[in-house]
């Protein structure tokens, strides 16, 4: 014990204090210092704590900067250790620093640059594509296809509900006033308050109309003319045409009524088309004056026709007139889906044509995906 504690004096104040101070001077010029083994490793018998009181001397003629080491013979060093060797960091590492990794977002899932699932950037490049092709918004100048395909569901549409009821579920002017006549009969002198199939059916309409109109405005949200939105909204209106369809199936009722006091539908399932067939045309409607174009809300032709007669070019053929023309179309594309319509309930019934109408529908969900994006100024 007195022997190890004579030693950890020895060489905490004793020669390697010296050691010390030359390395601080070799430190003050620059010059980086590591101790490394020179042939070998230390001989594994040697204990430090082994040291005699006069076998520990250092002096300062062991090192020399030019040498860069030395080892006394006679003082029991061994030629095989270096004591100390000066090492120029500068000129023995490489500077060369690696390229750095980059890791994007589609990596955070990978282990040595490789996803889990084995799926490739490509994948995600391509999922970011489509993201933002659907997310952008489309010209409305260029989707004049579809916004003509809604002005014909318009008409077909209408046809259905005429026919048998004698109701229109996209024309909610009409019921409007026929629901302010119902009211007005309260007070003629023969008090008749009996509330009426056909105003209750005009009610109904008018109700899901403006549901669907509402559900519309939640394509503020996704931006009301990106293509994920008029996709989504045109799809929806699929589903609200093939469930009436599917409502009038079930009712297991006419399609045509020949009179206006005797409608072809009067129980619950036809109220339901009804209000199916109200709600996809309010929810066109308001996709359409989204859209801010000359078709309008595709689903009123009283404005359509008095912006028509109004337009300053009407009579100036030799030329497209797009204001002109736009308006034209969406009149022609009503009233031919209007025929198209009635000439199908003949043939197949209200519930298949219903059913060509969802396919039709489904087609322009389609139509919107491929509609050019509006360019940037």
């Amino acid at each position: 014990m007195h022997a190890r504690s004579f030693a950890k004096n020895r060489l905490s104040i004793g020669p390697f204090n010296r050691i010390h101070q030359r390395t601080t001077s070799f430190k003050a010029l620059g010059i980086p210092l590591i101790a490394v083994p020179h042939k070998g490793s230390l001989p594994s018998d040697l204990d430090l704590f082994s040291v005699s009181e006069d076998g520990l001397e250092l002096d300062d003629e062991r090192y020399h900067p030019e040498h860069g080491r030395e080892y006394d013979s006679d003082r029991g060093g061994d030629p095989n250790i270096d004591i100390f060797e000066v090492v120029d960091m500068d000129a023995t590492q490489d500077t060369t620093l690696p390229s750095p990794v980059v890791q994007n977002r589609f990596s955070q899932f990978s282990i040595g640059g490789k996803r889990r699932d084995g799926d490739g950037d490509g994948d995600g490049s391509a999922m970011a594509r489509l993201k933002t092709h659907m997310l952008a918004e489309v010209d409305g100048e260029q989707s004049t296809a579809p916004l003509t395909a809604y002005c014909f569901m318009t008409g077909f549409i209408d046809s259905v509900t005429f026919s048998a009821i004698f109701v229109w579920c996209a024309f909610q002017t009409g019921n409007s006033v026929q629901l302010a006549l119902a009211l007005a009969r309260l007070f003629n002198g023969q008090h008749d308050r009996t509330f009426h199939i056909a105003d209750r059916q005009a009610l109904c309409s008018v109700l899901t109309f403006i549901l669907g109109a509402f559900i519309g405005r939640l394509g503020d949200k996704l931006g009301c003319k990106t293509r994920l939105w008029l996709t989504l909204g045109t799809f929806i209106q699929t589903l609200f045409t093939l469930a009436a369809a599917i409502a009038i199936w079930q009712s297991h009722q006419g399609s045509v009524a020949d009179v206006r006091a005797n409608p072809a539908w009067t129980n619950v399932a036809s109220f339901v088309c009804v209000g199916f067939m109200s709600a996809s045309m309010g929810l066109q409607g308001i996709m359409g004056k989204r859209v801010n174009t000359q078709f309008t809300t595709t689903v009123v032709l009283t404005t359509t026709w008095c912006e028509l007669m109004a337009d300053p070019k009407l009579f100036d053929i030799r030329r497209i007139v797009i204001s002109r023309d736009h308006k034209i179309l969406a009149i022609v594309s009503l009233f031919l889906g209007g025929f198209i319509g009635r000439v199908l309930i003949d043939i197949v019934g209200s519930a298949g044509t219903l059913g060509i109408g969802a396919g039709i529908r489904l087609l322009i969900s389609v139509w919107w995906v491929f509609v050019p994006e509006k360019k940037k100024k």
